[in-house]
């Protein structure tokens, strides 16, 4: 008994109560290591549901398992063998049986003296420390090696003696640590300054450090909880920071799942933990929102946030009555900015422009930068290099000069290359400011006086002409937009409202063919005699003009025999409509789920049609110049022409994958109940095979004739995919073919049922890709014995946000708008 208590003992105190590996004694899984003073815990651990083994640092006294360093991110353990472990060599490395999955990669000359002269200490910093000759030489620390944490004490950026570049990367997923699209790190170009990427583009920047802050963050102004410290020299570009209350446990992260970097505080007393602070966070954040020469401002009261500098006029007039300012801005007139008596205007409390091709000078003052500046015809702007107190040290910057914002406080004087008439025009003397407050003043007076005059006859006709001009002018914006694209463009006819006007009877009654969540859908014929689906958008539907863009711009690239066509477009003021193709015979659901209908669709059309639903979803897949995930795939959103060809319909929800892109995940899910992937309705990942699970539930649609949330008196607690599952098991799946289908040939109508079935695995990676349902479906090829599928019980509207999903839309044409996210 004495022996066994006695081993109990040196267990716990093995497991519990040290801070240090040496060669002598490992760290097995199961067993941990916690820091000197308790504020941080060494182990392995599974994230999440999975079972996957990782070697991690997280807070031992966070009730939240908070992980902020993985060792072996990429390389997980899927056994109960893992092993951290010195070796004698002096190396520090994780291993699973005789396979090593992670090393520090290096070594120490060997001690005959004493093997334990290298050990691996977890210090109460958090960080990790491999040292040599009984803890005199540093070999290796997690510090330098970090993956999605800047934890205090930490250095963020480049040291330019060793080469090492200390970069944040998200997680893949939330029960994923290996490397996601998001990273955070320093550009040491020019003025040194951080940037957010999602895979290759620039989502955020943090500008340059302007003394005690960065430029882009305003809020790091009243340093009183954190104090940062940022080092640019010919050693190093780095910046870290310290926590000014030790009581207070904060990180600072990058958030794969939102797409930001974010500053998170634990807050004992809820047990969670608050976002401080995060980036980007509103629209202005967004880098290079509004373009070269463009300035975002939020709070400007005006409709569109972008504007361009004073002597500026947009690139692209359409694009930016559109609110698209990414294309930024051009000078009104070509006069030479090179000594021509030109100078520079300030905007003030602004994010400063990106200064990668700028040119720091910390010596010099103000005056003597903008003298500089001048006598350099390439010298686009300055503003000081540290704006606490009254500013010193120069920053001048060079084309371009993009990525400006405004800020409401805490943001700095910029000034910019303006030539002799904007000079003379803009002018801020005291004189001028009192005559122009006078002509606001005048302004105002003059057209309030006009209001009143202004008798409501002659209103009716301003308004009338006002219209008309307007038409002519967007139609020649339109126009001119299409003849500058490239070739690779769709030019649209875009038509005046009073065309769809009268090509509706005025939008009649009797030309209604549905409504549906963004608005009402009308029957129509042009003046060549061609019959028109008119889309008219709703104006409180939520869809503004940047999203109706995208989705004139995604439907009109899509051309396919199983896509439904767009032929035109329509904006004026407010109002917003879409013209496309007339489909004579609606939706599918009209006659695979009403019994009238149901005889028309013989075996072999439905065939056809599931084979062209399956081509067109292929072609948005993997054949259009945009790889597109649909995401409301269903029988409403399928529509049939004269010839019972079916055409995909309805990209409102539909996202835009970059090429190598296999998946993202949404705050928001949106999407159909019944026909929504298990990955996608709980956890918001979006793939190809979110996909394929909703033409998989809808082919099983098209054969029995039923809908997935239908009633099934043997068991009213399953849906239909469960019903053909469960008769599946039993070899009886011909029973829930739809009665009206006769002189049916077997082995093919099961064949289709297995097809649907393997693409409702509840496995997303179980699933086949479309081009290999396309190939299953075409060839007698041996399928493989599907899986169980997903959701075979049914749930209620209530597991789905109802604010978010679409529930029985009326389906002639109805299209929605398409919000167009490149990767997010």
């Amino acid at each position: 008994m004495f022996l066994r208590s006695l081993v109990v003992l040196l267990t716990v105190h093995l497991c519990y109560s040290i801070d240090t590996i040496t060669p002598t004694n490992q760290l097995k899984d199961g067993d941990f290591v916690i820091s000197d003073g308790g504020k941080y815990t060494l182990g392995f651990f599974s994230p999440g549901k999975t079972t996957r083994k990782y070697v991690g640092i997280w807070f031992s006294n966070v009730s939240v398992q908070t992980v902020v360093w993985v060792a072996n991110r990429n390389k997980p353990i899927n056994d109960l063998n893992g092993i951290l472990s010195v070796t004698e060599d002096g190396s520090a490395q994780i291993s699973s049986g005789k396979s090593v999955v992670w090393s520090t990669n290096t070594s120490v000359p060997a001690s005959s003296n004493d093997i334990n002269s290298t050990s691996l200490k977890l210090l109460n910093s958090g960080n990790l420390v491999l040292t040599s000759e009984n803890g005199k030489t540093v070999v290796w620390q997690s510090f330098d090696h970090v993956t999605d944490t800047f934890l205090p004490g930490m250095k963020l950026g480049i040291d330019k003696k060793t080469g090492l570049t200390s970069t944040l990367t998200s997680w893949s997923a939330t029960d994923d640590p290996s490397l996601g699209n998001y990273t955070f790190k320093v550009d040491p170009n020019g003025s040194a300054q951080f940037f957010l990427y999602q895979g290759s583009s620039r989502v955020w920047r943090s500008g340059p450090w302007v003394g005690q802050r960065w430029s882009g963050v305003p809020d790091m102004t009243r340093a009183y909880i954190f104090n940062y410290s940022f080092v640019s020299n010919s050693d190093e570009v780095s910046v870290t920071y310290d926590i000014l209350n030790d009581s207070i446990i904060s990180i600072f992260l990058v958030d794969g799942v939102s797409g930001t970097v974010q500053r998170r505080t634990w807050h004992e007393d809820s047990k969670r933990w608050i976002v401080f602070w995060t980036a980007p966070k509103e629209l202005c954040d967004q880098f290079g929102e509004c373009g070269a020469y463009g300035n975002c401002n939020p709070n400007s009261g005006t409709q569109y946030q972008c504007s361009c500098f004073p002597g500026y006029q947009p690139k692209s007039p359409r694009d930016w009555y559109l609110r698209d300012g990414t294309q930024g801005c051009v000078r009104e007139e070509n006069r030479s900015m090179c000594r021509n008596g030109e100078g520079f205007l300030k905007i003030p409390s602004v994010k400063l422009p990106d200064t990668s091709k700028a040119v720091v000078n910390k010596t010099s003052t103000l005056k003597e930068c903008q003298d500089a500046c001048l006598r350099n015809c390439s010298c686009s702007g300055y503003a000081a290099a540290d704006d606490t107190g009254a500013g010193s040290g120069c920053i001048s910057l060079y084309e371009p000069l993009i990525d400006v914002r405004t800020y409401t406080s805490g943001g700095q004087d910029f000034y910019y290359r303006a030539d002799a008439v904007q000079l003379a025009k803009y002018s801020s003397s005291q004189g001028k400011q009192a005559h122009k407050r006078l002509e606001v003043i005048l302004i105002v007076v003059a057209a309030l006086t006009f209001i009143i005059l202004v008798s409501y006859a002659g209103l009716y006709v301003y308004r009338k002409k006002k219209r008309e001009m307007q038409e002519e002018m967007e139609r020649s914006l339109w126009t001119k937009d299409a003849e500058e694209s490239d070739s690779s463009s769709s030019e649209l006819p875009f038509y005046s409202r009073n065309e769809i006007a009268t090509a509706t009877d005025s939008f009649s009654f009797n030309n209604k063919l549905g409504e549906g969540g963004f608005g009402t859908v009308y029957k129509g014929r042009l003046r060549n005699g061609q019959e028109i689906a008119v889309k008219k958008l709703a104006l409180n539907s939520g869809q503004g003009i940047q999203e109706f863009k995208n989705e004139v711009r995604l439907i009109a690239k899509l051309q396919h025999r199983n896509l439904v066509k767009m032929l035109g477009c329509c904006i004026q003021g407010e109002e917003k409509m879409l013209i496309y193709e007339f489909m004579p015979n609606k939706s599918l659901d009209s006659f695979i789920f009403k019994g009238e209908n149901k005889s028309s669709l013989d075996w072999k059309k439905r065939v056809d049609i599931i084979m062209g639903i399956a081509r067109g979803m292929l072609y948005l897949h993997q054949d259009s110049r945009l790889k597109i995930i649909h995401r409301d795939l269903k029988a409403s959103n399928v529509l049939l022409d004269k010839d019972m060809v079916p055409k995909i319909a309805d990209f409102g929800m539909a996202r835009i994958f970059v090429s190598e892109q296999k998946e993202e995940n949404t705050n928001r899910v949106v999407g159909t109940y019944g026909y929504m992937a298990p990955e996608y309705a709980l956890e918001g990942i979006i793939s190809i095979k979110s996909d394929v699970f909703s033409f998989g539930v809808l082919l099983l649609e098209v054969i029995t004739g039923r809908k997935n949330s239908g009633f099934y008196p043997d068991n009213p607690s399953i849906n239909l995919v469960g019903h053909v599952w469960e008769l599946w098991k039993v070899e009886n799946a011909m029973e829930i073919v739809d009665p009206s289908l006769k002189d049916l040939d077997s082995e093919e109508v099961l064949k289709f049922i297995q097809v649907g079935l393997l693409c409702v695995q509840e496995c997303a990676d179980d699933r086949p890709t479309m081009s290999t349902v396309v190939f299953m479906l075409s060839t007698n090829m041996e399928l493989p014995t599907p899986n169980q599928p997903a959701f075979i019980h049914k749930g209620s509207r209530s597991d789905i946000d109802p604010s978010s999903s679409s529930a029985g839309a009326h389906s002639v044409n109805d299209l929605s708008v398409t919000a167009i996210v490149e990767g997010r």
